[in-house]
């Protein structure tokens, strides 16, 4: 694979030249408020843009946010994004309040060497996640109209054929950031030759969503755990009672051919936390993972769980495993986001954090719940911002982000 980068771009020289740069602000919002909740996708493009801003290029923003059905939505726009980018990087972001229309026009056309103009909402036109090729690369030409040059930073947008993704390269010279260059780079070390053993720890709700990564991996794999609500569909295949708790009946016979290919490798919870229901307070206690009640729901891995998956992670005298050299995580073990069903997802992220491993966070879900379960983002390896773009790495997909960047 060949991709030019940001630093070949540098390079030539940016002064004074205009630089779209496409990032992913795609951050989570408070519905109430408005307020940005975890700004760690604004953090993540910031080296990209210094390097350009103290290079005197000016710098033109494109971004998505949530999934508006190609129109404006004021509760999609990203001007508290604007708000934000601005105070870290400790100067105004010029924010236009549209996309490619006249705001975005003057917005640009008044912008001097240095500084950063952000655009509203890329998802507010139709073209640009459209499947028609004309529809898609009409929008494209309005946006590359906008740079003399291209750089994308934006990893969890790169498994998307959208238009400020995949046909904006055709159109410009275009390069890799710095994200995305590191993020290819610590994806391809986990599917060239990882040191190994090599852990994989799968959470999440549904088997269906990560059925291909399980069997891209499988093969590769040294120890795959297995926890959220995707563990119980397993369990089921295993004859257990699973009560309440979430089931995806088609996938049960998926799950037993798995587990019978595994040859050991799958691990499973053996105990969970169940609930009388899907609520913060709900009462609760922890089970067997083989006798859930019929009335109650699981909601996260339960301690002796904890403790078998942190001795897989860690390695352990009693069965002879070393500890593992690479670890990767996508998924939490349990409702995190519930202060009584978050324990899963913290014992099995400080074992990763305490262990020796380079380890790399999936994204989505994992990343976030390292920041909200207040983790030092600095015990791990990488945490990568694009889930889904990290797992269809993973299988071995092409990315048409990254197949446009390529030479």
């Amino acid at each position: 694979m060949s991709i030019r980068t940001l630093d070949d771009l540098l390079a030539e020289g940016v002064s004074g030249r205009r630089v779209l740069v496409r990032a992913d602000l795609n951050v989570p919002l408070d519905k109430q408020t408005g307020a940005i909740t975890d700004d760690g996708r604004i953090r993540a493009v910031l080296p990209t843009l210094g390097a350009l801003t103290e290079a005197g290029a000016k710098v033109v923003v494109c971004s998505h946010l949530g999934r508006p059905k190609g129109t404006p939505d004021p509760q999609f726009s990203l001007s508290p994004v604007a708000g934000r980018l601005g105070e870290l990087l400790g100067a105004p972001v010029h924010f236009a309040t549209d996309t490619v229309g006249e705001s975005a026009e003057s917005t640009v056309a008044a912008l001097a060497d240095g500084e950063v103009a952000l655009l509203e909402n890329l998802r507010f036109n139709k073209g640009e996640t459209s499947k028609d090729d004309a529809e898609r690369g009409a929008f494209a030409d309005q946006l590359a109209a906008f740079g003399d040059a291209y750089v994308d930073d934006a990893f969890g947008a790169v498994h998307r054929k959208h238009a400020s993704v995949y046909d904006v390269p055709a159109r410009l010279p275009h390069v890799a950031g710095r994200l995305v260059l590191r993020e290819v780079e610590v994806l391809s070390t986990l599917t060239g030759d990882p040191e190994r053993p090599y852990v994989v720890v799968l959470g999440g709700s549904k088997v269906s969503d990560k059925l291909a990564v399980i069997e891209a991996l499988l093969p590769t794999v040294d120890r795959l755990l297995i926890g959220g609500g995707m563990c119980f569909t397993f369990l089921k295949a295993q004859g257990h009672e699973i009560g309440t708790s979430l089931l995806e009946e088609e996938m049960i016979e998926t799950c037993r051919n798995l587990l019978e290919r595994s040859e050991g490798k799958i691990l499973l919870p053996v105990d969970v936390v169940a609930a009388d229901a899907f609520a913060p307070d709900a009462a609760h206690d922890v089970v067997p993972a083989n006798g859930i009640p019929s009335h109650r729901v699981g909601l996260d891995i339960g301690p002796e769980t904890v403790a078998g998956f942190a001795a897989a992670l860690r390695g352990s005298v009693a069965d002879g495993t070393a500890n593992a050299r690479t670890i990767f995580w996508n998924g939490p073990m349990g409702v995190f986001e519930m202060p009584a069903f978050a324990n899963g997802t913290r014992g099995v992220a400080e074992a990763i954090a305490e262990s020796d491993a380079f380890s790399v966070v999936g994204g989505g879900d994992s990343a976030a719940a390292v920041r909200a379960l207040g983790l030092d983002e600095k015990s791990f390896g990488h945490i990568s911002t694009g889930g889904g773009a990290s797992l269809e790495y993973l299988e071995g997909k092409t990315l048409p982000g990254i197949a446009a960047l390529e030479n």
